[in-house]
């Protein structure tokens, strides 16, 4: 299975994420990404403690992410790089845990 890619775009104060190559794992990629929204962000790094406020958008075959900081902080790419990697990856461990094909009789 394809793992999902990303891409980062440093806009001035903001950032902004898209996260591509989703399919078979949005539905885990969004609740992580859920979990961080509310604060329980359970990636490698802090970064989500500088968010205020953090918007999440699904189409078919991607997620959009944008970041903004609070107020005198900066978000630094490399740790939401670190973040996303540790997502995609969980995401990705998480499909490969699920049974595949028919089940077989007890």
């Amino acid at each position: 299975m394809l793992m999902a890619r990303y891409r980062i775009d440093d806009e001035d104060a903001s950032v902004s994420i898209e996260v591509t190559d989703v399919a078979g794992q949005e539905q885990e990629l969004l609740e992580a990404f859920g979990e961080c929204q509310t604060g329980q962000c359970p990636c490698p790094t802090d970064e989500y403690q500088k968010l205020a406020s953090m918007d999440v958008q699904h189409t078919r075959d991607a997620i959009r992410i944008r970041l903004e900081p609070k107020a005198g902080q900066v978000l630094d790419t490399r740790q939401i790089a670190a973040c996303l990697d540790y997502t995609t990856a969980t995401a990705g461990d998480a499909m490969d845990d699920e049974p595949r094909g028919p089940k077989a009789a007890s």
